[in-house]
């Protein structure tokens, strides 16, 4: 939800990309069809894993699994506490994406005030 978010509110001042812990192979359809709720497709993403050896390449790290990153800190690391709405009601994962949306506009908006 983050990346999507991220993508279509953001662009203008990052490249957003996930990856996790542990990945399942595909978006879970839950997770698709709440997303596209708010007019944003991510049926096309393809969940990746976490590469701690990759994180210098990258300016900020939003953590959202609740766990430690394995690895040495990226420049910025950014903890989101976010409940995994997997399994739960339709109503969870709304408000779930409300969070994740909120944050990622907060965060956008940082980066376009330090743009300047």
């Amino acid at each position: 939800m983050a990346e999507g978010f991220a993508k279509h509110y953001g662009s203008d001042v990052l490249r957003a990309t996930s990856a996790g812990l542990s990945p399942v192979d595909v978006v879970i359809p839950e997770t698709v069809f709440i997303m596209d709720e708010a007019g944003i497709d991510i049926s096309q993403h393809v969940p990746m894993w976490y590469q701690p050896l990759q994180v210098a390449r990258y300016d900020i790290v939003v953590n959202m699994s609740g766990y430690r990153l394995p690895g040495k800190p990226p420049k910025e690391l950014i903890d989101w506490k976010v409940e995994d709405p997997y399994q739960k009601s339709a109503a969870v994962y709304r408000r779930v994406r409300g969070e994740i949306e909120q944050k990622v506009m907060q965060l956008v908006l940082r980066l376009r005030r330090e743009q300047q």
